[in-house]
C-alpha cells in the first residue's frame, strides 16, 4: 500500500513539473520589440475615436462649386480617416451668417465655417470664435502666415491675434466684351483706365439691347461703393472696426459719379441692379462691361461665347478695390478634439497646391503666394493671363468694410445707397444719414 502511495506521489510530482514547464515556456517576442499588451494598445490606437465636423459653406458665384467643395472634403477624409467632415451648403453669405449666428445663440454652432471675412468683429461681439494663434504657432507662426497675401490677412486679424484663415478671396475687377469694343470702334486691348474714360467708353458701347456697363447693387452695394471711396480718398472704416467714414466729400463725389452713370449718362440701368443677374447679362451680351468679383472668372471663361478681357477697376486719384470673399473660422462651444480636427481641415483646404486648384476651378485669387509658383498655376496663367489680374490688383487693395456691429453698420450704408440709386435721396443726404446710423451703432464700442 505504501509502495502504491509513493508511486502516486511521484506521478503527481512529475505532472506538476511538466505543467509548470509548459506555463513558463517563453512566448515569441513581437517583431517591433514591444510587449504583447503594447501591441494590442497600438492596434487600438489605430482605431482612434472618430471626430465629426459640421462645415458650413456659402456659394456667391456661378458654377458647380458645391461638387468642388464636397470633392475636397472627400479627399481630406481619405487622408484623415478618423475625421468625418459633413459639408452643409448654407446658401448665400448672408444666409450662412444668419444660420451660423442662430447656431451660436442656440448653443449648437458649426464646428468650422466659411463666412465673409468681414464677419470678424460680429463673431467676436458674439464671443463665437477662437483665436488661431496656438495652431498657427505649430505651423511656424509668422513664417506660415507670411505666405498669405497681406491684403487678405487685413480682415483676419485684430489686436495682435489671428481669428480666421483666407480661403475664397477676391477683388472686384472690370470684365469687358472685346467684340463689343471692336464694334464700337474701341481698342479691345485698352480697357478704360479712369472714371472719365469709363463713362466715355460706356456711352460708345450703349446701344439698343446692350448697356455699356452694369454695377450690381443688391447684396453688395457697400462693396461697390468702397471701390469709389478707395479710388478717390480712403477706406470706409478704421482698422480697429470702431469708426465708419461714410460722410466725406470724396465719398459724395464717388457716389454722385455712380448715380450719373445711370441717370445722366444713361449707360446702365437705373435702380437696383441684381448681383446674380449681372454675370448673366454680360454672358448674354446685354451689357458690354461689368463690375464683379474675380470669383466669377472661371464661370465667365467657361460660358462666354465671345472674346473678353479683365482689368483693374478704373481710377480717380489712384487704383483701388476692396478685397472680398470668405475665410475659415473655428468656433467656441465645441470640444478640443473638434477644434484640432477643424484646424487640420482648414490647413488642408488652404495648402499651396489646393489653393492653386481652387483658384483655377473658381476664379478666386489663390490666397497663398506660393500657389502661383506651382507648375499647374504657372501653366494656367501663361495660357490665361486674366487669371492674375485680381492678384496683381492686391497691390492697390484694402480691407473690405468690417466693423463692430457690422450688420447694422453695413445695412445703414447699403440702404442709403439703394435709396440714392432709385432716385429718392441725394448722395450728400444719403451719406449723412448713413453716417449718423453707423455712429449710433458703433457708440457702445467707443466709450
Amino acid at each position: 500500500m505504501r509502495s502504491f502511495t509513493k508511486t502516486m506521489l511521484l506521478l503527481c510530482l512529475c505532472l506538476t513539473l511538466i505543467a509548470g514547464c509548459a506555463k513558463s515556456a517563453p512566448t515569441a517576442e513581437p517583431s517591433n520589440g514591444t510587449s504583447g499588451n503594447a501591441g494590442q494598445e497600438e492596434q487600438q490606437g489605430a482605431k482612434e475615436e472618430q471626430v465629426e465636423l459640421t462645415f458650413y459653406y456659402p456659394i456667391a458665384v456661378g458654377g458647380p462649386l458645391t461638387a468642388t467643395i464636397e470633392g475636397m472634403a472627400k479627399e481630406f477624409m481619405e487622408q484623415n480617416p478618423n475625421i468625418v467632415v459633413k459639408p452643409v451648403y448654407t446658401g448665400s453669405y448672408a444666409d450662412t451668417t444668419v444660420k451660423t449666428q442662430a447656431g451660436v445663440q442656440g448653443g449648437n454652432p458649426p464646428d468650422v465655417a466659411v463666412l465673409l471675412s468681414t464677419e470678424l468683429y460680429s463673431m467676436l461681439d458674439m464671443d463665437a470664435i477662437i483665436p488661431l494663434d496656438e495652431f498657427i504657432a505649430q505651423e511656424g507662426g509668422d513664417a506660415y502666415l507670411s505666405d498669405f497675401y497681406p491684403a487678405f490677412m487685413a480682415n483676419s486679424q485684430t489686436e495682435g491675434k489671428t481669428y480666421s484663415i483666407p480661403f475664397q478671396r477676391s477683388t472686384i475687377v472690370l470684365y469687358y466684351n472685346k467684340e463689343a469694343f471692336r464694334a464700337a470702334g474701341l481698342d479691345p486691348n485698352k480697357p478704360p483706365q479712369t472714371w472719365e474714360e469709363m463713362a466715355e467708353y460706356a456711352k460708345k458701347l450703349t446701344k439698343e439691347g446692350q448697356w455699356g456697363l452694369e454695377i450690381p447693387v443688391s447684396g453688395f452695394a457697400y462693396w461697390m461703393m468702397q471701390t469709389f471711396a478707395l479710388q478717390n480718398g480712403k477706406n470706409l472704416m478704421s482698422e480697429d472696426g470702431k469708426q465708419a467714414f461714410f460722410d466725406t466729400p470724396e465719398n459724395v463725389e464717388g457716389l454722385q459719379y455712380w448715380v450719373d452713370l445711370a441717370k445722366k449718362d444713361k449707360v446702365m440701368p437705373e435702380g437696383v441692379i441684381e448681383w446674380g443677374t449681372v454675370p448673366s447679362d454680360f454672358l448674354e451680351g446685354k451689357t458690354a462691361m461689368m463690375y464683379h468679383t474675380t470669383g466669377n472668372l472661371t464661370n465667365v471663361k467657361n460660358n462666354a461665347k465671345f472674346d473678353f478681357g479683365v482689368s483693374f477697376l478704373p481710377q480717380k486719384k489712384n487704383y483701388g478695390s476692396p478685397t472680398g470673399g470668405g475665410n475659415f473660422y473655428i468656433f467656441k462651444g465645441i470640444d478640443r478634439k473638434k477644434q484640432e480636427a477643424a484646424w487640420k481641415f482648414v490647413k488642408f483646404m488652404t495648402e499651396t497646391e489646393r489653393a492653386a486648384e481652387w483658384s483655377i476651378d473658381t476664379g478666386y485669387v489663390a490666397v497663398k503666394k506660393s500657389a502661383y509658383e506651382t507648375e499647374r498655376m504657372k501653366k494656367y496663367t501663361a495660357d490665361f493671363p486674366a487669371a492674375v489680374v485680381a492678384r496683381d490688383q492686391l497691390e492697390y487693395a484694402a480691407a473690405e468694410l468690417s466693423t463692430h456691429n457690422n450688420g447694422k453698420v453695413t445695412k445703414a450704408l447699403s440702404d442709403q445707397l439703394q435709396a440714392v440709386l432709385t432716385g429718392s435721396v441725394s448722395p450728400a443726404d444719403a451719406l449723412k444719414k448713413a453716417q449718423e446710423e453707423a455712429d449710433k451703432a458703433l457708440q457702445p464700442f467707443n466709450k
